[in-house]
C-alpha cells in the first residue's frame, strides 16, 4: 500500500509527532515559530535582547505586522553583527580554517596535506584492509575481561588512547577475589616485565586560571582591537562594558580565585596515578585549556556574546565572564575532546569502539542497577564511584575513588549499554600510525621541552609478520529451514524458549573448554568461508556440503575421483585438469553469486593469504588542535555513503543524534540526516519497503530534574535532537511527510529502560540489629580497602572493623526465604531469557516494605554503531551530531567492517546471504534489548569474554535468533513493536518515568512527574524551614496509583512481569508544545556549538 494513504486513520498525536504536515495548524503552536526567520539559532544575549527590542511576535492570522526597529534596534543589530564577526575569527583560530562546509561530500576536500587521501575510499588517511580477524563484545563485562587477558599476555608495549581512564577500574568482578585485575595493577605488573606503557588522555579544562592571566591594560587594549568601521555608539557599548566586567572580575578573583572544572573526571590524578607506579609508564594530557597572549586578547572580547540577560544570570554575570574566557559557560566545555577509545597491545592486538576503561563502564547484559549484598559484602559488584547515577548525583572527586555520597539502600545506579570490538590483522598498522602520529604531535608541542627521560618519541615501523594466515577451516554457517518468526502470535507474544537451542553448524563447539583446547594450535586464525580452489587441489568438504544444499553440486560427482590403478598416465592428468577446470568454474559462478547477493568483497579473497579474513577500514575525524593535520572528516563520509547506499535496512545505535537535512538547520552542519531523507524519499517514491530503526537515550545527558536550571545543557540537546528528529520545520520526519509520505513507515526510534529492586530486605535488617553496624558503613569500608593501592597494609577488607563485624554476624542470622544467598540481590534477570518470573522472587519486609524496594532508570545508551543490510558495520567511538562527525571538534576513530563470510539469512521474508560480522552483532544487540539473551554471569566467563584469537560464539538457529534473523518481516516488525509498547507503558504506570509523551506542555511536567518526585521548597509556601522532601524518591514507584499494602505489591509485580527486555519506545511528543531549552538560557553562535 502507498504510504501516502496506507495510514489516514492515525490521524492527531500520530501526525503531531512529526510535524504540521498532515493539518495541524502552525498557529497552535506559537512557541515554536517565535525563533523562525532571519534570528533563527541565536540566542542568549544578543538574541534574546534583539527580538525583544525588534518587538518581534508570532504571526497568526489576521495579525499586525513587527513595530519598526527603533534605537534600541539600531543598537543591538550593529552589536549582533560584531558578535557574529567576532565568533567566525574566533573559529578559525581554534580550527585553522575560515569557513564551514556542509560536510555533505565524500571526497578529500578538508584533507590536502599531510596525508595523500584523494584515492583511500572516504576521504580517509587509511585505505581499506583484507586479512584481519574482528571480534565483537556486546557491554562491558566480556569487553573488559577481553582487555585484561590481553594486558597480562603483554611483552612489549602498552599503548592507550582514552577520553577517560580511572586507574582503580576492576576489569574483572566482583572486585573481591579478582584484586589483581584492578587496572593501575596491571599496567604496573606490565611496566616491571618491560613492557613500555603509553596513555593518552583528555585533559578536561581545569581550575587554573587566576588573577594574574588579568592584565590591568589589557582592557584597553582588547577594547583597541575593535574594528575601526565599528560606529560610536556600538565602541562606547563595547567599552563600558570591558571595564565593567574587569572591574567585577577583580572582584571574583578576590572572593573565588580559582573556578571548578566543570566535568567530573580527573586527568591530573590518572596522570600522577600511574606514572608513580613505574618509570616505564608515561601519560600524555591533551589539549592544555589555559590561552596565550594571542589567545587570550581575541577571546575575552568574544566571551561578551556568553551572558545571558536574566535576574539569575546577572548577578553571577563576572563568573560568566570568567568562565567564558575559558571556553566554559553554564558548566560546559566549549573546547574540543579526545573522544577516541583506543588500545594497542604489542602493535598486534587492538581493541576500540565505545567503552572507555573508566568508572560507570563495565555492566553485563542483563544490566543490574542494585547492588546491596546483606548476605555478603564481597558480593559487590560497584566499588566506590563505580557505582553511578549522574542523573542523581554525578561523580565527585574522582581522585577521592572510594568515597561516593548515593545512598546504595535507596538509589539505583544507571546500566550502561555498549559496544567495543577486537581485532587483529593489517588494519591493526593504520591504528598505531594513528597513535603514533597523536603521541609525537603531542610531545612536539609540549613534552619535548620537558627534556624528562620518561617521555619520548615514538617510531613507526609497519609490522606485517603478525597477519592473520589463511585457514581452511569452514565458516559457522547457519541452514533455517523455515521463515523465522512464524511462531509469533498476532500480539508479538514470544513463546517458552526451547530446551536446547539449536547450534550453528557441526563444527562449532558447544563448550567453552573445548574450543579452549582447540583454539591454542591456530591461534589468530580466521574462521572464513574459503573459495573453491583454483588449482587440482580438492575442494573443502564443509564447502561442498553447503553448496549441494544451494543446488551448486557438482556436475558429476565422480568424476576424476575414482583412479584405476591400470588408467594410462594422460588419461590421469586430463581427469586432473579437468577437475581443476571443473572446481575453478565452479569458483567463479560462486564468486558472481555472491556479488550478486552484494558481497562484492567476496572475490578478494582468492590468491595471497593476507587477502583472506575481513575487510576493514580505519576513519577518523581529526583537526589541527586535536591530531596537527588539515581537518579530515571521514567518520561523516562513511555514514553518509553507507546509508545512502544501503538496500533495505538500517540499524543506529548511538549516544546521540544530532544531525541536519540541509543547511537551514542552523547550527547543526553534519548532513548525515539529509541522508537519510534521501534514502527514504527513494524507497518510497519506487514503492520498495525500506526501515531504519535508531536506539538513542531518553534523556542524552545526566539531568535529573529537566526543570532544574542545572539541566540547562541537557534540554539543550535535546531540543537539537527532537528539531533533527520531529520538529523545527526541517527535521527527518518532516520533510518526508512534506512529500506527503508517512515517515513512520520507514524509519522510528526507541529508547532503552530497566528495573530492579533493592535488597533491603530482612535479612539486611536482621544483621544491621544483631551487629549495631548499618549496612552503608560497613559496604563503605569495604570499598575503600578494596580500592586502595596493593602495597597498603589495610588493603584487605578483614582490616576493616565495621566490615569484619557485619561479615562475622552473617552466619547468625535468619535465613529469609533465601534473600540471604545473593540470588535475589537483583531482580534483573528476571525481564531476560530464562530468568525467574518476578512474581516467584520472594521477600520479606525489612526497613523498606518491598514497593519502596523497586527502582527504575533509564538504560544508558552510550554505543557508537551503524549496521546497513546486515552486511556493513561501522563501529567506533563517534557519535551522530557536530562534534563527532565535523572533524574540526572532537577526536574520533571508528572502523568500517565488511566481512566476506556469509550466513544464511532472510530479508523481507526472503533468503539472504548476511554477512557474519554484521548479521551476529546486531541479532545480539536486538536480543538483548527484547530479553532474548540469558543473563551474564560475570564469574563464568564463555568464548565471548575472550580477546581476538577466539571467536564469538553465537547459537545460530536457535529459535531466539530466528525472532531476529528478518529485520524487515512483519512479523519481527510487530514483535519489535509490541515489546517496547508493552514495556513502556509498564514502566509509565508503575513509575512515572520522564520524557513522556503524556508531556507535552511544562504544566504536564508538573501534573506526570514534578508532584511526585520534587523536593518541595517551604519558603515557595510562605513557611519557614528547609525544603520538605519530595513525596516519592527518585525512580521509585509512585504507589498511590496501587492497592495499599501487599495487594499493592501484587498489582505491581503483575504488571513488572510482563516488561520483557529494555526496549521501549521514544516519546516524540514530549514537551512539543514547548521551547524545551528556554529562552534565555546560555545558547549563542558561539557557545550553541557545544551541544551539537
Amino acid at each position: 500500500m502507498d504510504s501516502r494513504t496506507g495510514q489516514q486513520s492515525h490521524r492527531g498525536e500520530d501526525d503531531l509527532a512529526y510535524g504540521d504536515y498532515h493539518g495541524t495548524p502552525p498557529e497552535e503552536y506559537p512557541q515554536e515559530r517565535e525563533f523562525d526567520g532571519a534570528e533563527e539559532g541565536e540566542r542568549g544575549l544578543i538574541g534574546d535582547t534583539f527580538r525583544r527590542l525588534r518587538g518581534k511576535q508570532p504571526q497568526h492570522d489576521g495579525g499586525s505586522e513587527s513595530k519598526p526597529p527603533g534605537l534600541g534596534s539600531f543598537i543591538f543589530d550593529k552589536l549582533s553583527g560584531a558578535v557574529h564577526d567576532i565568533g567566525s575569527e574566533f573559529n578559525k583560530r581554534v580550527t585553522g580554517k575560515d569557513d564551514k562546509h556542509s560536510h555533505t561530500h565524500t571526497g578529500a576536500q578538508c584533507t590536502d596535506g599531510i596525508h595523500d587521501s584523494t584515492q583511500h575510499r572516504y576521504g580517509s588517511f587509511a585505505t581499506q584492509r583484507t586479512g584481519n580477524d574482528v571480534k565483537w563484545f556486546v557491554d562491558g563485562c566480556g569487553y573488559f575481561w577481553a582487555v585484561s587477558r590481553a594486558l597480562e599476555q603483554a611483552t612489549q608495549s602498552i599503548w592507550i588512547l582514552d577520553w577517560w581512564l580511572s586507574p582503580e577500574l576492576y576489569l574483572r568482578r566482583p572486585p573481591s577475589g579478582n584484586e589483581r585485575y584492578r587496572l593501575d595493577r596491571m599496567l604496573q605488573a606490565a611496566a616491571e616485565r618491560g613492557v613500555k606503557v603509553n596513555v593518552i588522555v583528555y585533559k578536561e579544562v581545569t581550575q587554573a586560571l587566576t588573577r594574574k592571566y588579568l592584565s590591568p591594560t589589557l582592557p584597553d587594549y582588547l577594547h583597541s582591537l575593535l574594528p575601526r568601521s565599528f560606529d560610536p555608539v556600538t565602541r562606547t557599548l563595547s567599552g563600558l562594558g570591558l571595564a565593567a566586567t574587569f572591574a567585577s572580575l577583580e572582584q571574583v578573583e578576590r572572593e573565588k580565585p580559582l573556578i571548578a572544572s566543570p566535568l567530573t573526571v580527573c586527568s591530573y590524578h590518572t596522570k600522577h596515578a600511574l606514572e608513580n607506579l613505574h618509570p616505564n609508564i608515561a601519560v600524555f594530557r591533551h589539549p592544555d585549556h589555559l590561552p596565550d597572549a594571542q589567545t587570550l586578547e581575541s577571546s575575552f572580547f568574544s566571551s561578551l556574546q556568553h551572558l545571558s540577560l536574566s535576574a539569575k544570570t546577572i548577578s553571577t554575570l563576572p563568573a560568566d565572564a570568567l568562565k567564558a574566557l575559558y571556553g566554559v559557560n553554564e558548566d560546559i566545555i566549549l573546547y574540543w575532546a579526545h573522544h577516541e577509545k583506543l588500545c594497542i597491545i604489542d602493535g598486534s592486538t587492538a581493541f576500540m569502539g565505545g567503552l572507555d576503561m573508566c568508572y560507570g563502564r563495565w555492566d553485563t547484559n542483563q544490566h543490574p542497577i542494585a547492588d546491596c549484598h546483606p548476605g555478603n559484602l564481597d558480593d559487590i559488584v560497584f566499588p566506590g564511584q563505580d557505582y553511578n547515577n549522574a542523573r542523581i548525583l554525578d561523580f565527585q572527586d574522582v581522585s577521592n575513588w572510594q568515597q561516593n555520597a548515593l545512598n546504595r539502600k535507596e538509589s539505583s545506579r544507571m546500566g550502561w549499554s555498549d559496544c567495543s570490538i577486537s581485532l587483529r590483522g593489517p588494519v591493526v598498522e593504520d591504528l598505531r600510525a594513528h597513535f603514533v602520529e597523536r603521541w609525537n604531535f603531542i610531545y612536539n608541542e609540549k613534552y619535548d621541552v620537558r627534556k624528562d627521560v620518561r617521555y619520548s618519541r615514538l617510531t613507526f615501523t609497519q609490522n606485517t609478520a603478525d597477519t592473520v594466515p589463511f585457514s581452511s577451516a569452514p565458516a559457522p554457517a547457519s541452514q533455517p529451514s523455515q521463515g523465522p518468526s512464524s511462531y509469533l502470535g498476532s500480539q508479538g507474544q514470544y513463546p517458552p524458549p526451547p530446551s536446547r537451542p539449536h547450534g550453528a553448524s557441526s563444527h562449532q563447539p558447544d563448550l567453552y573448554g573445548a574450543q579452549t583446547q582447540s583454539t591454542h594450535a591456530s591461534q589468530g586464525q580466521v574462521p572464513y568461508f574459503p573459495p573453491p580452489p583454483i588449482s587440482g587441489h580438492s575442494v573443502d568438504e564443509g564447502f561442498r556440503e553447503q553448496d549441494s544444499a544451494r543446488n551448486l553440486g557438482e556436475s558429476d560427482s565422480g568424476a576424476g575421483t575414482h583412479h584405476h590403478p591400470h588408467h594410462h598416465p594422460h588419461r590421469q592428468q586430463l581427469q586432473e585438469e579437468a577437475q581443476s577446470l571443473e572446481d575453478a568454474m565452479r569458483g567463479q559462478f560462486e564468486m558472481g553469486r555472491q556479488y550478486l547477493s552484494g558481497n562484492e568483497y567476496y572475490g578478494k579473497l582468492r590468491g595471497n593469504y593476507q587477502d583472506a579474513g575481513i575487510a576493514c577500514q580505519v576513519v577518523r575525524s581529526c583537526t589541527k588542535w586535536s591530531h596537527g593535520v588539515p581537518t579530515e572528516h571521514s567518520v561523516a563520509n562513511a555514514y553518509i555513503s553507507v546509508i545512502e547506499n544501503s538496500r533495505h535496512f538500517v540499524y543506529i545505535e548511538n549516544q546521540f543524534f544530532i544531525t541536519a537535512t540541509s543547511d537551514a538547520q542552523n547550527p547543526v552542519k553534519n548532513k548525515v540526516g539529509a541522508a537519510i531523507v534521501e534514502r527514504i524519499l527513494r524507497a518510497a517514491r519506487a514503492g520498495e519497503k525500506f526501515k531504519m530503526i535508531v536506539c538513542i537515550p531518553s534523556v542524552p545527558g545526566f539531568a535529573g530534574d529537566l526543570k532544574d536550571d542545572s539541566s540547562l545543557g541537557t534540554r539543550a540537546i535535546m531540543e537539537y535532537q527532537y528539531n533533527s528528529i520531529n520538529r523545527g520545520g526541517h527535521s527527518i520526519m518532516e520533510m518526508v511527510a512534506k512529500e506527503g509520505y508517512d515517515p513512520t513507515e520507514y524509519i522510528r526510534f526507541y529508547n532503552l529502560r530497566n528495573y530492579d529492586r533493592i535488597n533491603v530486605s530482612g535479612s539486611m535488617k536482621d544483621v544491621e540489629q544483631k551487629t549495631g553496624v548499618n549496612y552503608e558503613v560497613a559496604r563503605e569500608e569495604h570499598d575503600e580497602a578494596v580500592e586502595l593501592p596493593a602495597e597498603d597494609a589495610s588493603a584487605h577488607p578483614a582490616a576493616q572493623s565495621n566490615y569484619r563485624q557485619y561479615q562475622q554476624a552473617i552466619p547468625n542470622t535468619n535465613k529469609q526465604q533465601g534473600l540471604y544467598t545473593g540470588r535475589w540481590d537483583s531482580v534483573s534477570e528476571c525481564y531476560m531469557l530464562g530468568g525467574e518470573d518476578i512474581r516467584n522472587v520472594p521477600w520479606e519486609d525489612g526497613d523498606y516494605p518491598e514497593i519502596d524496594a523497586f527502582v527504575t532508570e533509564e538504560l544508558y545508551i552510550h554505543t557508537k554503531v551503524c549496521i546497513a543490510d546486515d552486511r556493513v558495520a561501522i563501529v567506533g567511538s563517534a557519535n551522530m551530531n557536530d562534534r563527532s562527525q565535523l572533524g574540526d571538534h572532537d577526536s574520533e576513530i571508528a572502523l568500517i567492517i565488511e566481512d566476506p563470510v556469509s550466513i544464511d539469512s532472510y530479508m523481507n521474508g526472503k533468503p539472504y546471504r548476511a554477512a557474519k560480522f554484521a548479521a551476529t552483532l546486531r541479532r545480539q544487540m536486538f536480543r538483548k534489548h527484547l530479553g532474548l539473551l540469558t543473563p551474564q554471569k560475570m564469574a563464568k566467563p564463555d568464548q565471548n569474554f575472550e580477546p581476538i584469537g577466539v571467536p564469538n560464539v553465537y547459537d545460530y538457529g536457535s529459535r531466539e535468533d530466528d525472532a531476529v534473523m528478518d529485520p524487515m518481516s512483519d512479523d519481527f516488525l510487530n514483535f519489535w513493536n509490541s515489546r517496547a509498547r508493552t514495556n513502556t507503558d509498564v514502566f509509565s504506570k508503575i513509575f512515572h518515568p520522564v520524557p513522556h509523551d503524556d508531556v507535552k506542555t511544562w504544566k504536564d511536567y508538573d501534573t506526570f512527574y514534578e508532584r511526585f518526585f520534587k523536593e518541595a521548597d517551604k519558603e515557595a509556601e510562605g513557611k519557614e524551614g528547609k525544603k520538605m522532601p519530595a513525596k516519592y524518591m527518585y525512580g521509585h514507584v509512585v504507589a498511590e496509583n496501587f492497592s495499599p499494602g501487599a495487594q499493592g505489591v501484587k498489582e505491581v509485580k503483575e504488571l513488572l512481569s510482563t516488561i520483557k527486555g529494555t526496549l521501549v519506545e521514544m516519546p516524540l511528543l514530549f514537551l512539543i508544545k514547548e521551547d524545551i531549552a528556554k529562552e534565555g538560557i546560555s545558547l549563542n553562535p558561539l557557545t550553541e556549538e557545544v551541544y551539537t
